[in-house]
């Protein structure tokens, strides 16, 4: 398999390890589902959309898009596993989902009337225009240092939008206009198909909040309980480089009733590393006293209900300013990081994580310096379409199509309602692990 488009180049860590791109333990079918043309098809004529995940995460960020198609007979929905580093846990996800599953060596076959991606790797192969979203908030990363070229915005420059000079989307939708002008510097040539829409998450987490305490309770906080939330993207400069300094100072210093923590790791470093290993290393450094999330698990609730966010650079920290959170950043490489994002004004916006003084007043030092002004003024930066992005991600996605519009506005569903990650009648103390596929539970139950 060769990697394109400026993405890592690493061992494809995928389902399959024959570099196909296919669904780990498919049968090569797709799931009974018809075909356009099979004798015992029951709607015959719809139009074909393929959705390529290439991780969990580009899945998980395409899930907002689903309901905006789902009622309509016209239009069929399939999905593939698109080639990636990353993409162990794709197929998972798909599974979870319960989709009708291409084979890529089928996808790229077969002729589509829309194409659906947030990542950006093979697909120069697939036939049909090709609606792109991006997979996090705010364009933060810097494409990864090498020699020759200088770098680029991650998902905004040539490499990421062109194959061999000729453009792959029919159609960019993004989250603000500053990412439109970012593009603008990178890939000037792809302008022409931008089209800001805004940001299924701002919006889910937005209208989320005012129910804040619903969220809170259901994760089986009580009252006055103050919840640490602890994320970390992946790479090199992520904080879960540093959580053997930062997992010990939670379980030792954080008093063991009035508080909860839970940590968020990017799925990238269990589709890496492999679940076990994160686990493991998770539960040395925490010391049990840290609930962790596993990677299929919608982090959104767990923001909505925060009362502090441990972070860095990833898209999950920089959610956080929507919120009221005071944010601590325990790691942040500047020299990877946009410097005209919104995270970067974030990175000079929020204390940073001492290693020399105590974790509790740290918090409160936080908590005594936030500015909600400075944080909104950050988080305006997610989202240039606040409110809007069911409706103008779906006029996009019809146009392309060719057809005309449902006649009602979308009706998103609302964020779900967590599981409870501390049952009642815990009276706080060591956490143990979550995860409803996967991962450990509670009690120390093995992965099924």
């Amino acid at each position: 398999m060769t990697l394109v488009h400026g993405e890592v180049d690493e061992v494809n860590h995928g389902e399959r390890s024959d570099g196909s791109g296919a669904v780990n333990g498919s049968d090569g079918t797709d799931g009974g589902a018809a075909r356009p043309g099979r004798p015992w098809a029951t709607l015959t004529d719809c139009k074909e959309v393929l959705v390529a995940v290439h991780s969990t995460v580009y899945g998980q960020r395409l899930h907002d898009i689903y309901p905006l198609l789902a009622a309509d007979l016209r239009v069929h929905v399939q999905f593939t596993v698109a080639p990636h580093a990353f993409n162990g846990g794709a197929a998972a996800h798909l599974r979870r989902l319960g989709g009708t599953v291409l084979p890529w060596a089928e996808a790229v076959r077969r002729e589509f009337d829309l194409v659906l991606a947030a990542g950006s790797q093979g697909l120069e192969r697939l036939r049909g225009p090709l609606v792109r979203l991006p997979h996090g908030a705010g364009h933060i990363k810097l494409s990864p240092a090498g020699a020759g070229a200088g770098r680029t915005v991650a998902g905004l420059g040539p490499e990421y939008v062109t194959w061999h000079g000729r453009l792959v989307p029919a159609a960019y939708a993004l989250a603000h206009e500053d990412e439109r002008a970012e593009l603008g510097r990178g890939c000037p040539e792809a302008l022409p198909i931008t089209e800001v829409v805004g940001d299924g998450c701002y919006d889910r987490i937005a209208a989320a909040l005012p129910d804040r305490a619903r969220y809170r309770a259901a994760l089986g906080l009580r009252p006055g309980e103050r919840l640490v939330l602890v994320c970390s993207t992946w790479g090199s400069g992520s904080l879960f480089t540093r959580l053997d300094a930062v997992l010990p100072r939670l379980a030792a210093e954080l008093p063991r009733h009035g508080y909860r923590t839970a940590l968020l790791v990017h799925p990238n470093v269990a589709a890496a590393h492999g679940p076990w290993a994160v686990r493991s290393w998770a539960t040395a450094t925490a010391r049990g006293a840290v609930t962790v999330l596993a990677p299929e698990e919608d982090w959104r609730p767990l923001l909505v209900a925060a009362d502090f966010v441990i972070g860095d650079h990833g898209s999950v920290t920089l959610y956080g300013t929507m919120t009221g959170a005071p944010i601590l950043l325990a790691e942040y490489p500047h020299r990877d990081v946009n410097p005209r994002s919104p995270g970067a004004l974030l990175a000079r916006t929020a204390p940073a994580l001492s290693p020399s003084h105590p974790l509790t007043a740290q918090l409160d030092y936080a908590a005594e310096q936030y500015r909600r002004e400075e944080y909104a003024a950050i988080a305006a930066r997610i989202s240039s379409q606040p409110g809007r992005f069911d409706r103008r991600m779906r006029r996009l996605l019809y146009r392309v199509l060719g057809l005309g519009e449902p006649a009602h506005l979308p009706e998103p569903p609302a964020l779900p309602l967590p599981a409870p990650l501390w049952p009642a009648g815990d009276g706080g103390g060591p956490a143990g692990w979550t995860g409803r596929a996967g991962w450990a539970g509670r009690a120390g139950r093995e992965d099924g």
